[in-house]
């Protein structure tokens, strides 16, 4: 049984600290082909990670943007998107 915090895409920091690890790594040209693929496969995931995760927040702040009243009115968000540890 897989744990929920494997079922879980990472968090934006997790995703972009992967993704350098493994440009690092192509750029060295210590790889084989066949690892190379699969690791440009692992980098575009990861990419698509990044780039939904940065897209949450952009909605998030644009809603908060908008909010005219003094009292904020937070709408809830997936759980995937809801990371305040920053």
């Amino acid at each position: 049984m897989k744990s929920k915090k494997a079922d879980q895409p990472p968090s934006f920091e997790e995703a972009l600290g992967q993704l350098e690890a493994i440009v690092e790594s192509m750029e060295s040209g210590d790889i084989p082909l066949s690892e190379l693929l699969v690791k440009f496969e692992e980098g575009t995931r990861l990419l698509k990670t990044c780039e939904a995760r940065l897209k949450e927040a952009e909605m998030k702040i644009e809603i908060l943007k908008k909010q005219k009243s003094g009292a904020a009115a937070f709408e809830s968000f997936p759980a995937s998107a809801a990371r305040e540890d920053d």
